[in-house]
């Protein structure tokens, strides 16, 4: 299911460089960007691994992928595999700072998610999807699509349903990803990078007393908002909120705006992306309502403003945490 999404482009350069650099410079792991007809197979192959009810073995690293949506092709380009990477697409914010030339320099096959022809035409030995929709059965896309064709296919573990998504699934994400691309220790690294970051963050607000938080995706007639199985759940609870709709069965649902107003939320964190609305329009659009005047939020201005990708299960999540840490707790970071 493709959700609407957030987020602005952040990412400390100072400490992020380091991580991308020492990923991305062609450390002793093995993997390298050869073609699979000529590559030794590295230590470690074949992988076998079991992806939203589908498994596969890989008997070496893919040496062709196309990325569909943003937070794929940021964690491929975080491990350092832009040379593996053969198409891009659906980028739905601004890409980081530290990662936009290289991301540049990956063809962009569509805006929004290509056609199955299209992604043949880019020859891919692996398609790693962001959102369900990247395997639209009725877009001619799915994964038995792929098979049949003989590529193999990935798709993010928060897409796979069925449970609460936690940080958990981001380290046991990158680490899959390594694994599938015989760098495991680069993305060893890169957890471990992220684990230090969401602690420093959580290790700020220990002991300060829950906000509660309305998080506003989209719409009028209804809210669009999180729900108790997305990450921004997660991400909320790590730096010292509370998710006023935690309750809500799924990663992202309608509510009414009647229960927003009985729920009263000290804090809306807007989620940012492209095909919604601007943040300015969204703040512009809660502001004017009469109905939410009252909400502790809105009348004391409470924003916080997070990109789309920073809340799904990828490499941004970790600074999203600092993120709404400082929009919740301010004075902790004084």
């Amino acid at each position: 299911m493709f959700t609407p999404a957030r987020i602005r482009g952040f990412l400390r350069a100072t400490a992020v460089s380091v991580v991308l650099l020492t990923v991305g410079c062609g450390s002793a792991d093995t993997g390298g960007g050869d073609a699979k007809s000529t590559a030794a197979v590295p230590a470690g192959f074949p992988v076998t691994v079991d992806n939203c009810g589908v498994r596969t073995t890989y008997d070496r690293p893919p040496s062709r992928v196309v990325t569909i949506h943003q937070h794929p092709a940021e964690l491929l380009l975080a491990l350092g595999l832009e040379d593996r990477m053969v198409g891009t697409a659906f980028p739905d914010s601004a890409v980081l700072p530290e990662l936009r030339k290289r991301y540049e320099a990956v063809p962009e096959l569509a805006e929004r998610e290509p056609s199955f022809e299209k992604i043949l035409d880019a020859g891919p030995d692996l398609v790693y999807g962001g959102y369900g929709s990247a395997f639209a059965e009725n877009e001619g896309r799915s994964r038995e699509a792929f098979a049949g064709a003989g590529i193999d296919t990935y798709l993010n573990r928060e897409y796979c349903g069925k449970k609460r998504v936690t940080m958990k699934d981001t380290y046991d994400e990158i680490r899959t990803i390594g694994r599938i691309f015989g760098v495991q220790e680069r993305a060893d690294r890169l957890v471990d990078d992220l684990e230090g970051r969401v602690g420093a963050a959580t290790g700020k607000v220990a002991g300060e007393p829950e906000v509660s938080v309305f998080v506003y995706d989209s719409g009028d007639k209804s809210a669009f908002t999180a729900g108790g199985k997305s990450l921004g759940t997660e991400l909320i609870r790590l730096a010292g909120g509370e998710n006023v709709f935690a309750g809500l069965d799924d990663v992202f649902g309608d509510v009414s705006w009647e229960q927003v107003v009985e729920r009263r939320p000290e804090v809306i964190a807007i989620y940012d992306y492209a095909g919604a609305g601007s943040v300015e329009e969204k703040k512009e659009f809660l502001l004017s309502r009469p109905a939410l005047a009252d909400v502790p939020a809105v009348r004391n201005k409470r924003f916080v403003v997070l990109p789309l990708t920073a809340t799904l299960v990828g490499i941004r999540s970790a600074y999203a945490v600092e993120d709404l840490a400082r929009g919740l707790h301010p004075e902790s970071f004084r």
